[in-house]
């Protein structure tokens, strides 16, 4: 690891930072309930473990994840879907902590999106070397809701690019406390994120933490 590449001080909420129509980075914006964020994850994957889910080409992903919320997201070889229920202990998922939906509903409406109280939330941890390929969020039933992207733990390079694939991504740097939110014209914008470098953050270690909020139905 570089010396001194990751233990710059996250910065506090000022303002949106647009980067394009729809989408927003609030800077810092998760900062002031951080640790009631990282507790409410631990109780929520001591019932629904993170797990390395199987994509339809048979590809297992790098990121693990878990959900919480009335659905929850989930892929194996027979598609991308939400359900109800955990596939691995076929119990309900676990509800959504009142701190997650708070945050989601502040946090879109700072973006200009008023009412957003998602059903759906996937915890996603990324150890170095995980990454997330170029995708759209296109399996929820409600494209009108934004989707609100939570960043916890190492930094990391967030792809952002338009409403087709071949439109090159810019990138933005994104570090604990950092949340996008994208949505209206962007809501469909390709994104994802580039493999994790190797760092050690003080609260997390060698892990980044990503809360992703939605409307499924």
């Amino acid at each position: 690891m570089t010396p001194g590449l990751f233990d710059e001080a996250p910065t506090p909420y000022a303002a949106p930072e647009a980067i394009a129509s729809g989408a927003v980075l609030l800077r810092g914006f998760a900062l002031d309930v951080d640790e009631a964020l990282l507790q409410a994850i631990q109780k929520v994957t001591a019932t629904a473990p993170l797990r390395h889910l199987v994509t339809p080409g048979g590809y297992t992903m790098s990121v693990a994840m878990s959900n919480c919320g009335t659905l929850g997201w989930v892929s194996d070889r027979s598609g991308y879907r939400y359900d109800a229920k955990d596939p691995l202990s076929g119990k309900p998922w676990p509800a959504m902590p009142a701190c997650f939906a708070d945050l989601a509903l502040r946090a879109a409406a700072e973006a200009g999106f008023d009412n957003f109280h998602p059903d759906a939330c996937l915890i996603n941890r990324y150890e170095p070397g995980a990454r997330l390929s170029l995708h759209q969020d296109k399996d929820e039933g409600n494209m009108a809701a934004p989707i609100v992207s939570v960043s916890l733990g190492l930094p990391a390079v967030f792809l952002f690019g338009g409403l087709n694939r071949n439109d090159r991504p810019a990138r933005y740097r994104l570090v604990h406390g950092d949340v996008a939110v994208w949505g209206g014209p962007s809501r469909l914008a390709y994104h994802g994120v580039a493999p994790l470098a190797e760092g050690e953050h003080a609260r997390l270690g060698r892990q980044r933490i990503n809360l992703t909020f939605r409307c499924a139905r």
